[in-house]
């Protein structure tokens, strides 16, 4: 059972990032992705717990790396961390229907679009810990393609109402993680658009499929809607492009019903498709993925958790 949080200090981390909000909006961006950069490394150099499992989940994940680089790309994953705060308090303000274009470019869209456009089904959007996630279903949602979001509310409470305003502004719309299978079924059955961070563990239960070569807790829900409504899986991702709010928002790969279509086992092809997907994403710049996200949680059965607790 989780321990209660302390209101009082939730408040005020709450009241700091608001004022830190204030600051960031009287500088340039790229003045601000500095102020965050530094944040960034003095957390590295400071919170040993996160240092320390960054570091093993690359140097797991990139075996035949040197120990430079393991340290390098574990040290820039924080500091994503850090970016990805200032660019939720950036985006309402530079991501709108005249200006979203002098930030985000497209890559790939063409036929996720018509496909959003027709509606003839469903449509299943699954994204990582990569990037901006947070910018995906924003910018999405601005350009008149909104969504169903599939999320776990942030522990801070006051943090996450500012965070949901900031999600819900363009009409995305937010379901809990827990008890949403009813209303995620609605979405689906009237055509709608729904999103996954498909990177997450999925705990004992989960499906275990490879992931930068060792099982990782899957969510099985995402296959099964897709089986259940006929739905279209698009992976996608939002790419940083500089320290100045560039981005790349693209699709790596559009999965079809007709491809799992006489699999001896279609939903865990579906599972090692997509989640072999976003790995392919991270792999193009793994510094852009929270490795402080603990993916590999949970271990199959008759495997031992690490005795260091990294995982």
């Amino acid at each position: 059972m989780a321990l209660p949080r302390n209101k009082v200090l939730d408040y005020l981390v709450y009241i700091a990032m608001r004022l830190f909000a204030m600051f960031v909006h009287m500088f340039p961006p790229a003045a601000s992705y500095r102020t965050a950069g530094w944040m960034g490394s003095l957390v590295y150099h400071v919170d040993r717990r996160h240092r320390r499992r960054s570091i093993e989940h690359v140097r797991r994940s990139f075996p035949d790396w040197s120990e430079q680089e393991v340290r390098r790309v574990a040290q820039e994953s924080l500091k994503h961390l850090v970016y990805l705060g200032l660019e939720v308090l950036l985006t309402p303000r530079l991501i709108t229907p005249l200006r979203w274009h002098r930030y985000v470019r497209l890559a790939n869209l063409s036929e996720a679009l018509r496909i959003l456009l027709e509606r003839r089904t469903g449509v299943i959007l699954v994204t990582g810990h990569y990037g901006n996630f947070e910018l995906v279903g924003y910018t999405m949602a601005t350009l008149g393609f909104p969504s169903v979001s599939v999320a776990r509310p942030l522990d801070n409470s006051y943090i996450n109402e500012f965070v949901l305003g900031v999600r819900q502004r363009t009409g995305q719309t937010i379901l809990h993680k827990r008890g949403a299978t009813a209303s995620i079924e609605d979405v689906l059955a009237a055509r709608g658009t729904l999103a996954f961070l498909a990177d997450q563990d999925a705990g004992r239960k989960g499906l275990f499929v490879d992931f930068f070569g060792r099982p990782a807790s899957t969510y099985k829900s995402i296959g099964l809607m897709a089986m259940q409504f006929g739905a279209p899986i698009v992976v996608g991702y939002g790419r940083r492009l500089d320290e100045a709010f560039h981005f790349e928002l693209g699709v790596q790969r559009i999965i079809h019903p007709r491809d799992w279509r006489g699999k001896t086992d279609p939903l865990a092809w579906i599972t090692r498709e997509f989640t072999g997907e976003l790995e392919r994403i991270v792999r193009k710049a793994p510094e852009q993925y929270l490795w402080v996200h603990r993916r590999w949680k949970h271990r199959p059965n008759g495997e031992q958790p690490d005795e260091d607790g990294i995982a």
